[in-house]
């Protein structure tokens, strides 16, 4: 029988399985920045604070001047943000906050409630600031809902890649954002998450077959659900089947899959784990199993604003002049070159 169940085009979000709740994928070609993090082009014409559309390549999102996602909450449940191209301010009511981006990850455990804002700089005034990022929603299961907000960052020069080649001497690598292939194992995830315990096999990787390469993606546990996200590049075949690029397949994680590409690099996103099968009740960003947890998340949050909002604006964006940093909510600060 086929290990592939399900092949689906892309949409702006994209449909996750359990543990997953969905995850966003950004692809911008920004302009030149203007020295102050915005876009040197023109606003006119865009629906400022609510832009989505895309004009030109590009969307402001909710920044009325940076790109981004001002000031907001999270309840119940971990974002993965994945910045392979492109930089993201982040700033948090913990009082955390950090620039990071072309391979960076994030790690945020939202838990009982964070407020925090992720804002696209422009920082090139001289070339286009292409983006390129997914934020990857992961589940809490109910014993971790209510534990306290978690920051951490895996800088790109610590994350595991792997390199194999077929038997044409072609080229796959993996970048292990979380779980382990072959002898290799990812970073660790945030300790309270789904992903903290190997018998969850949570597995993020970030999957590149140069042209005409062949990567067989080796059986997992059973009872894992298997998602590829094919985001980039021409064509994939795999059991008969053409696969063009911003498609999704769902497969059995219990067998083999072999990928074979055609004339383009393919850029693959996995994500994959045993599912938490509880129920799910989401509002906006607050996540429970229940409607009484949406309820009493939102009182929370009127009460307290998760600790309320230590910056500036709700649309905060770091000194052009910084380069990648993270300063924990202990007063801890990393700092490293672009």
């Amino acid at each position: 029988m086929s290990a592939i169940l399900k092949i689906t085009p892309l949409q702006n979000q994209w449909d996750t399985q359990d543990p997953f709740l969905f995850c966003a994928f950004h692809h911008d070609l920004y302009p030149e920045g203007n020295g102050h993090s915005g876009p040197k082009d023109s606003l006119a014409g865009r629906t400022i604070g609510q832009d989505f559309t895309q004009r030109d390549g590009w969307a402001m999102y909710h920044g009325s001047k940076v790109p981004g996602f001002p000031a907001h909450p999270h309840v119940g449940f971990e974002t993965v943000t994945i910045a392979e191209e492109g930089y993201v301010d982040h700033s948090d009511s913990l009082g955390a906050a950090g620039r990071f981006g072309n391979g960076d990850v994030q790690w945020m455990t939202a838990g009982k409630g964070v407020q925090h804002s992720e804002m696209f700089p422009l920082l090139n005034t001289e070339a286009k600031n292409p983006l390129l990022l997914f934020q990857i929603w992961l589940n809490l299961p109910t014993k971790s809902k209510g534990v306290n907000p978690y920051f951490g960052m895996m800088w790109h020069e610590n994350i595991p890649v792997i390199s194999i080649k077929d038997t044409n001497n072609k080229q796959t690598t993996i970048k292990l954002i979380a779980g382990e292939f072959s002898d290799t194992q990812s970073l660790n995830p945030a300790p309270d998450s789904w992903a903290a315990d190997p018998e969850n096999a949570i597995n993020i990787w970030l999957i590149t077959l140069e042209p005409d390469a062949e990567f067989t993606l080796p059986k997992g546990k059973s009872g894992v659900n298997r998602s590829l996200y094919f985001y980039e590049g021409n064509i994939l075949f795999s059991e008969e089947f053409t696969i063009p690029s911003m498609h999704q397949i769902k497969a059995d994680a219990t067998k083999d899959l072999t990928l074979t590409n055609s004339d383009q690099f393919a850029q693959i996103l996995l994500l994959e784990g045993m599912p938490i099968n509880e129920p799910v009740v989401q509002h906006g960003p607050f996540v429970g199993n229940s409607r009484t947890d949406i309820e009493k998340a939102f009182s929370n949050f009127q009460e307290t604003q998760f600790g309320g909002w230590p910056w500036p604006s709700q649309e905060y964006t770091h000194d052009v002049n910084l380069k990648r940093f993270a300063k924990y909510p202990d007063g801890k600060i990393e700092e490293l070159e672009f």
